[in-house]
């Protein structure tokens, strides 16, 4: 049994839930949208309550006292890659986040979204969402964290905000990066790559001997099983990878050229581990992956929240 507890929206494929149970909590809720990630959630952890529907719909009562609220939010309001409308983005969920937060009063909110969400164009509503906070006794952070100071093999930059009840926060600290530098993709995806006994998996280790640039999932309106925009990709064919898309499986022994990326060799790049399983066919597989709060970075913040509460000696009165 947990100490700690959480309610998590926009759950997705999992990367946050998951990284929240590394880090010690226990997920009294996850909500999300989509029935493919739903899916996952469920054939992963089947004792997970997975509430399917709209964010908008739910309402955080039931849960109040609740430890922690946290959740990846929609990133296309802010993302370069979109038209970066920010609150008149029909996508906007932070107004439901802080919501949430009112109706639960937990302890700490933990929220993740996209780089761009720091540009100077959001500041006045950055400065909205902490002014609601700070009203309901919390105080507000934003840090860009780098996923890959945290030992997962990509060039990812997510922004990620914490808000700590007033009397706890001054026991949290922002996690430290890690001295070890992640595995290059050659590494890491080796074996993946030889499973068919692939001639060339060695020399192709060799030539991708960086960590991976940013996965690109795609959203309903856009985007396939492909690596992202034309820049992406020729990253990518840089360290020896065809972006135009992805394949069921590794490369036969024969093959010759530059192979492409499989669900599986996605998700290893994400930090998920290998035995995470995901639902839906192709498409909606790499959509929950490219997506997804790599799971290391995830579970790095919750720990230092975890002993943010446990410092305080904070105990749930049943």
């Amino acid at each position: 049994m947990s100490q700690f507890s959480s309610l998590e929206m926009c759950a997705g494929a999992g990367g946050q839930g998951l990284g929240l149970e590394m880090a010690g909590f226990g997920h009294a809720a996850l909500v999300e949208i989509e029935p493919p990630a739903c899916a996952t959630l469920r054939l992963n952890r089947p004792d997970w309550n997975v509430v399917e529907g709209d964010l908008r719909a739910f309402s955080g009562r039931p849960y109040k006292g609740i430890d922690l609220v946290a959740g990846g939010v929609p990133c296309p309001p802010f993302s370069k890659a979109g038209k970066q409308l920010g609150a008149d983005d029909e996508r906007d969920l932070f107004p439901e986040a802080i919501r949430l937060v009112d109706e639960c009063r937990p302890q700490a909110v933990m929220l993740e979204n996209v780089r761009g969400l720091l540009d100077a164009v959001f500041s006045d509503y950055r400065s909205k969402v902490e002014s609601q906070l700070k009203k309901l006794g919390y105080v507000p952070g934003w840090r860009l964290l780098q996923a890959s100071d945290y030992g997962v093999s990509q060039l990812r930059p997510r922004v990620v905000f914490v808000g700590i009840r007033k009397d706890l926060a001054s026991a949290f600290e922002w996690p430290e990066p890690q001295k070890t530098e992640p595995a290059t993709v050659g590494v890491l995806l080796h074996d993946l790559m030889k499973v068919k006994g692939w001639r060339g998996a060695d020399r192709w280790r060799e030539q991708a001997n960086t960590i991976a640039p940013t996965l690109v999932g795609g959203s309903k309106k856009h985007g396939g099983p492909d690596l992202g925009p034309t820049r992406a990709k020729r990253a990518w064919a840089a360290i020896g990878v065809d972006g135009m898309g992805l394949w069921d499986e590794a490369p036969d022994r024969d093959f010759v050229g530059m192979p492409r990326l499989t669900p599986r060799m996605t998700a290893r790049i994400q930090g998920f581990p290998d035995d995470w399983a995901f639902a839906g066919k192709k498409t909606a597989m790499y959509r929950q992956i490219g997506n997804a709060f790599p799971p290391p970075v995830a579970a790095a913040v919750a720990r230092q929240i975890y002993t943010a509460l446990a410092s305080k000696k904070y105990f749930k009165v049943a």
